[in-house]
């Protein structure tokens, strides 16, 4: 976790760049916390709406794909239910 002073901020905005791309970086004015810097992946994974359970187990047309099952050869006999 990183840290750097506004003032530090100001100054080396390169270095805070640099910084947010591995790890949020923490900006503070006057010893408390008042930013945090993110690369652009992280801010998108916070900001994606959340999903339900059934939305996320939902297959959508990409999920499916076409598939023949190989032919079984054998001899196979029916099945008797009675």
């Amino acid at each position: 976790m990183a840290a750097m002073t506004a003032r530090e901020f100001n100054q080396y905005t390169g270095r805070a760049k640099t910084l947010a791309h591995e790890e949020p970086v923490f900006i503070t004015e006057r010893g408390t916390v008042k930013y945090v810097l993110l690369n652009i992946e992280e801010y998108e994974a916070l900001t994606q709406p959340t999903r339900t359970l059934f939305e996320s187990l939902a297959m959508d047309e990409r999920d499916y794909f076409e598939y023949e099952f190989p032919r079984l050869e054998g001899d196979f006999r029916e099945v008797d239910f009675s």
